[in-house]
């Protein structure tokens, strides 16, 4: 590898150019004007009194002549020429001309000539042997292999490659180079990550996370010491989320304010709230040739999340932080959200869709789930107890996550504390009970949502007290006493609600929830039913401890 060559002001007196041809005297015109007082020639051909000797002479001017160059138009001669003279021990500066504009980030390599009015751009690398023509322009991050040629009046665009000897026609544009990135299988993945800025320095990606909606992956960024997980890049089903301009906006409106009320409280603002990135054209999402809308986050180092309650601590913790953020958004405007997803937590709808999805039965599996198509049908009118608070003022709509599952919330795996609030996709307008119910009907069962084996599935109404006991630690100075007593009935009908959803998405044929096998939905269903039975048996319980910490 040879050593690169940084254009200075210094001026050098004396110069020997290989080559007395046109381009060779374009070169001595510009190195006179560069402040070299005596500029003279080795050629095979051309004859004159500048012309001391051939090419192959070199070496013997070496003593009298310690600086020199090769201004050859043959891009093979010229390479292979200018390292014969660095090998000779010749100094081979870069000739750039003065009417050229070169970024004081670009590195220029020996040999190498910018001519008249050619611009290159920060942080260009343009190496050894390499001829930038007139009016040539080679945009910022580029790269220029060694001997290549810039034609005249060309164009090499950011962040391109141009492989070393090849000339790029007069008047060509070159557009971005894309390089092979590991773990890359489609072009849509492939162009998000160009958007966001990753695609020449990323190391490689990965599948991440187990959603049920959105498919995500790790970004890994190379450092020093070893690639490390540095960004979430995220496709979002825009057959769920249909307005993705909404729900970024959304997103993006409430980190922001996050940001200031986690500076006031002395908090750390890149830990406890998302850090949403921007593509490179400013947009707050990108969208792909399929018209699915990509978006990109910080990833949060040092943070661990868990599927399950693994220690009881966990849940104490998840019902603060749930808690905490409701507190930290109570000034938050909520009519200023967009309802990306209507009627979301609107459970009178909810079972209108199941009524319509049974009544249509399009994939005829009506017939294999009786059992839990009576159990919905005979609580359609619990349906309505917090929907009919919420319409006639006695609950207030707040800023609510709407999908408060333990597994939405970053944990700090030194402290085990509650450090952030993740997946924003349903940030809007909702009733505080909502999201207190939709943590205890996901962490206080004692089994995943999709547990086949319904023995295993219980209501563990141990963990839903230290779930109350952390949530209303945070928020009992912030919520009225209705909204208090309609918590209990949020975890049943959270629960119920999720249930019909399951149930409706497998009767209409799995559209909405992911799923690995045609059962799957009913299988969901099937323990949500299990835990808003043993809710029911328990009602009471529940809340005399709502009472007890309020």
């Amino acid at each position: 590898m040879f050593p690169i060559w940084i254009h200075t002001k210094e001026e050098v007196k004396r110069l020997l150019i290989l080559g007395a041809g046109g381009f060779g005297h374009m070169i001595q015109e510009t190195a006179r004007l560069l402040g070299y007082e005596e500029v003279v020639f080795l050629d095979d051909a051309v004859k004159g009194a500048d012309v001391i000797g051939k090419c192959c002479d070199y070496k013997a001017f070496l003593n009298e002549y310690d600086t020199a160059v090769a201004a050859l138009g043959d891009s093979g001669m010229r390479l292979y020429w200018t390292e014969k003279l660095m090998e000779a021990g010749y100094q081979v500066p870069a000739i750039i001309h003065p009417s050229a504009v070169v970024s004081p980030s670009a590195v220029i390599g020996n040999g190498s000539f910018i001519m008249q009015s050619a611009i290159v751009n920060t942080n260009t690398v343009v190496e050894h042997g390499v001829l930038v023509n007139s009016g040539a322009v080679v945009d910022h991050d580029s790269r220029v292999g060694c001997g290549a040629h810039i034609g005249l009046g060309s164009v090499v665009k950011a962040n391109c490659v141009i492989p070393s000897r090849k000339k790029v026609e007069e008047g060509e544009v070159i557009f971005s180079t894309r390089r092979k990135i590991d773990g890359v299988t489609s072009r849509n993945l492939e162009d998000a990550l160009y958007a966001f800025g990753f695609g020449l320095q990323c190391s490689y990606v990965k599948p991440f996370g187990e959603g049920h909606i959105n498919e995500t992956y790790a970004v890994y960024m190379p450092t020093e010491e070893g690639d490390e997980f540095a960004y979430i890049l995220q496709r979002v089903n825009n057959n769920v989320f249909k307005d993705p301009a909404g729900v970024m906006e959304n997103i993006f409106g409430v980190t922001e304010y996050l940001r200031n009320v986690i500076r006031e409280e002395g908090g750390d603002p890149d830990r406890e709230t998302l850090s949403c990135i921007k593509t490179k054209n400013g947009c707050t999402y990108f969208e792909d040739n399929e018209g699915q809308p990509w978006r990109c986050y910080n990833y949060i180092s040092n943070s661990v999340c868990y599927q399950l309650v693994e220690d009881p601590e966990q849940f104490y913790q998840s019902g603060n932080s749930f808690g905490h953020f409701l507190k930290q958004l109570g000034n938050y405007p909520a009519s200023s959200l967009k309802e990306t997803i209507p009627d979301f937590h609107n459970t009178v709808k909810r079972f209108e869709n199941l009524e319509k999805a049974l009544k249509r039965d399009i994939k005829n599996r009506a017939i294999t789930c009786r059992p839990e198509i009576a159990f919905a049908l005979d609580r359609k009118q619990d349906c309505k107890v917090l929907v009919e608070q919420q319409e006639n003022g006695t609950l207030p709509l707040r800023v609510t996550h709407n999908d408060t599952k333990l597994n939405n919330i970053l944990f700090d795996a030194e402290t085990g504390k509650g450090l952030c609030i993740i997946d924003l996709d349903t940030i809007m307008p909702g009733l505080a009970a909502n999201d207190f119910g939709d943590s205890i009907r996901f962490g206080a069962a004692t089994a995943e949502e999709d547990e086949r084996d319904l023995d295993k599935m219980h209501f563990d109404i141990s963990l839903y007290e230290l779930y109350v006991k952390g949530y209303l630690e945070a928020t009992k100075d912030v919520l009225t006493p209705e909204e208090v007593e309609s918590l209990p009935w949020g975890a049943r009908l959270m629960t119920f609600e999720c249930g019909i959803r399951f149930l409706t998405d497998y009767l209409e044929g799995d559209t909405y929830f992911k799923t690995a096998y045609p059962e799957h939905n009913l299988v969901r269903a099937r323990t949500q039913f299990r835990l808003v039975d043993e809710m029911e048996q328990q009602f009471a319980k529940m809340q005399e401890i709502v009472r007890e910490y309020a």
